[in-house]
């Protein structure tokens, strides 16, 4: 870093799960799906929910936990939180499945989430998978009030996966529920690539390696925590609390933190902060701790700070400063201010074609394409799918999920 001045700077905390090893048994799941079967869920979209559910309980083992449960304008469990070894009896349910009415979709998560407390356990991932297609309109329907619920879940270890199927469902409140419980969000616009999607998302579930992941960073006397990009975080005075849900095998996430780092004199090496994670291994059921040690040296010579930047952090930080402008454009878009909101995403294509250039990334050239893509759509029809597309880019982004 340069000496003899006060500077803002970027630490990135990276996770990656551990590989299963060969004949390792696979983590046991409790798993709530949750099914809405309104109205305009008639047709090609109720066929389609139902070839996922059946597809979802043919990837389960006999110790795996299902239930079903779906809603209208009121919640109906399906099928009782149960252990997957009668798989005709669980599909034959499945098959009776049939759309119309409203769409209580609170009362169905809350009801979800009554099954997967009756066999809640650390050893186990506990997760509820959401598929709706349309605007919750009975009970709480807010993304506020979804959120919160999905905060509640979150804090009991129970993941949340939000699956909007089709161009009606409120993304706000779908990828709220997601990211308050550290679970995943898909855009699915048509019922027949339903399928694939929750062969990714079973996929995720199938190979979570720990759970209860809880990251603190102390910053250093003198470093002062500014704020976490792309993640919910707790500041309090020097110290930084994040905590996810789970981590995947062979998958990276990561904690992007910003700093205030007071001035320091030339070749003074100092200590910028302390990380520690303490995680719950699922292979073994026993809580474990990792911690590690940032530290920096200070010279009056630019082209040495050039030199050791680390691209891998700063390319991250571009992404998120850009997801960051992406959501101003989606909220100046939804006051009516198109042009403005073009204009925002055409400098940020061009911002991440710099920096594309300047780290050698692919990743940016990549992003920097999509936001002028995003530009050339927020008009006329086209904006109700764009701004799905939008959120869901951003959701991805921000939480590394894989599919």
């Amino acid at each position: 870093l340069l000496a003899e001045q006060k500077q803002n700077v970027y630490l990135r905390v990276s996770l990656t799960g551990l590989p299963f090893k060969e004949k390792q048994k696979r983590v046991p799941i409790n798993v709530a799906l949750v099914i809405d079967k309104s109205g305009s869920m008639q047709g090609e979209k109720i066929v389609n929910a139902k070839k996922a559910a059946i597809m979802a309980v043919e990837h389960l083992r006999p110790y795996d936990i299902i239930s079903v449960i779906t809603y209208d304008h009121q919640a109906e469990i399906l099928l009782p939180a149960t252990k997957a070894t009668d798989k005709q009896m669980i599909i034959q349910e499945i098959n009776n499945l049939k759309a119309g009415g409203s769409t209580a979709l609170y009362d169905g998560m809350e009801k979800g989430a009554r099954e997967i407390r009756k066999f809640l356990d650390r050893k186990r991932v506990n997760r509820i998978v959401l598929v709706s297609d349309g605007l919750a309109n009975v009970g709480p329907s807010t993304p506020e009030e979804l959120g919160k619920l999905g905060a509640a879940l979150g804090e009991e270890n129970i993941s949340v996966t939000t699956i909007g199927l089709g161009l009606g469902y409120n993304e706000d409140l779908m990828t709220q529920l997601a990211k308050k419980s550290d679970g995943n969000h898909a855009f699915v616009e048509h019922a027949n690539d339903l399928l694939a999607f929750f062969e990714h998302e079973f996929s995720d579930i199938l190979s979570v390696v720990s759970q209860e992941v809880n990251v603190t960073i102390i910053c250093a006397e003198g470093v002062r925590p500014l704020r976490v990009l792309g993640r919910d975080a707790q500041i309090v005075a020097q110290q930084v609390l994040i905590k996810l849900n789970q981590l995947y095998s062979e998958q990276e996430k990561y904690i992007l933190l910003e700093l205030e780092v007071a001035a320091n004199k030339v070749a003074e090496e100092r200590m910028i902060a302390g990380i520690a994670v303490v995680y719950r291994r699922m292979d073994n059921d026993k809580m474990e701790r990792m911690s590690s040690m940032a530290t920096a040296s200070f010279t009056d010579s630019l082209e040495l700070v050039a030199k050791n930047t680390d691209v891998s952090v700063m390319t991250a930080v571009a992404e998120q400063l850009a997801v960051e402008k992406n959501e101003l454009a989606v909220k100046l878009r939804d006051e009516g201010k198109i042009k403005e909101a073009q204009r925002v995403l055409i400098e940020n294509a061009n911002k991440l074609g710099e920096e594309a250039a300047k780290y050698n990334s692919k990743s940016l050239k990549k992003q920097q394409q999509m936001n002028l893509d995003d530009a050339k759509n927020l008009e006329g029809k086209k904006w109700v799918k764009q701004r799905k597309l939008m959120r869901t880019k951003q959701y991805k982004s921000k939480t590394q999920q894989k599919y």
